[in-house]
């Protein structure tokens, strides 16, 4: 029987509560990204996050835990063999990644590829290396606005990204070119996670901004996910976020773009006052995107206090059907070495105003258990060859 009517699951990308048993073989030892990010301030107000249970979680600095949070907590590991957002999205949705994306953080792109790239874009390719993607607009945007040249960079994730200007390169220019870059990196030996478009505006240095117009070129799961049955059972699937990209469109029903995580979470609060059927899938990516791997733990935790802000309204919002879950795809530990994510378990707070109990779940060996939990919810069957156990009759 069904308990609830709409299931909201919001993903605070890379909010990791602790390392894994086997975190040293990432090279992550001692990390802790919300622990860390609460030593790293003065203050840190989170009074909704607080009430479901978070600071129960991990010990901070500034917050006491709930005595009596409105909800469930627990920890959940990560099964896969990885730590990037695809892996974690995929793996929250039924899919055990045994196999880490390529990643090209020390050495750029290789030659054979970056040849291939500029013969079939006709664009000399300029940067090839990892990068912030602020730094290299600074460095190289004024030499791609008079050359037409391409600067295709990467960072600590399996990602290949292409800047354009707007203006002089192109957005459809920039597409093209992108498409081009997945159809490359389909490759096994080159095979990244995702090719991104990532435009900007502006003339000179000072003056480079990016804008919305990003578009990723995810790789498709590479098998069913609860997504895919949610959406063939006739259930809504609605993507707020990066979502529809990390699972490059499959089993999405309707997807909303959002301009930052706090326009997500506004997009969010809207969707909640609206009827329908299903899942309400949300990431927000700021916190790993702006403030992860730029290591800025005050950035990080004055974003987790905006999304605390506005998770307030949507508690207000939830009606006694709904259930809400809080969790992460991996860590981004601000206060650690490099630019990389972390190896981290991750949060996993539900609640719902129907419900009776609350309290600490054991700690879960998969963050499977969020899609196993959503399907159990609506009668859904998980794919074949899925993994992942409910927690549904534990949420009373």
């Amino acid at each position: 029987m069904q308990k609830y009517n709409r299931i909201f699951v919001v993903v605070m990308d890379s909010l990791g509560v602790g390392e894994m048993e086997d975190s040293g073989e990432y090279g992550d030892v001692g990390v802790n990204t919300l622990e860390h990010i609460s030593k790293s301030v003065d203050t840190f107000e989170i009074p909704n996050l607080r009430r479901l249970g978070l600071a129960n979680l991990c010990s901070l600095k500034q917050v006491e835990p709930a005595e009596q949070p409105l909800g469930y907590y627990a920890k959940l590991r990560e099964k896969s063999c990885s730590k990037d957002t695809m892996t974690g999205h995929w793996e929250m949705m039924g899919l055990e990644g045994k196999q880490p994306f390529q990643t090209f953080t020390d050495t750029g792109f290789p030659p054979e590829l970056i040849r291939e790239l500029e013969e079939r874009t006709g664009h000399q390719v300029i940067g090839n290396k990892s990068a912030s993607g602020t730094e290299i607009l600074e460095e190289l945007a004024e030499e791609e606005i008079a050359t037409g040249h391409m600067i295709v960079y990467t960072s600590a994730d399996s990602v290949l990204q292409i800047c354009g200007n707007e203006e002089t390169f192109g957005l459809d220019e920039l597409y093209r070119c992108c498409e081009i870059a997945r159809e490359i990196t389909m490759k096994d030996e080159w095979k990244v996670g995702r090719v991104i478009a990532r435009p900007y505006v502006g003339r000179k240095r000072g003056e480079f901004r990016r804008t919305s117009n990003r578009h990723d070129y995810a790789l498709k799961p590479f098998g069913k996910t609860a997504l895919d049955a949610l959406k063939e059972s006739g259930l809504d699937v609605i993507s707020i976020g990066k979502i529809k990209d990390i699972f490059d469109g499959e089993g999405i029903t309707r997807a909303l773009k959002s301009k930052s995580s706090v326009h997500g979470m506004e997009q969010t609060i809207q969707t909640a006052q609206e009827s329908f059927h299903g899942l309400c899938f949300v990431n927000l990516v700021d916190f790993d995107a702006l403030w992860g791997h730029r290591r800025n733990p005050q950035g990080y935790a004055q974003e987790i206090e905006k999304f605390d802000q506005n998770l307030g309204v949507l508690l207000e919002l939830l009606k006694e059907d709904d259930l809400l879950i809080i969790t992460a795809d991996h860590g981004n530990d601000p206060t650690y070495t490099g630019t990389d994510h972390t190896r981290e378990k991750v949060l996993f707070l539900a609640y719902s105003p129907s419900m009776q109990g609350h309290g600490a779940l054991p700690e879960a060996d998969t963050f499977a258990v969020v899609g196993a939990t959503v399907a159990d919810n609506f009668g859904v069957p998980m794919p074949e060859g899925t993994i992942g156990s409910s927690l549904l009759d534990k949420l009373v």
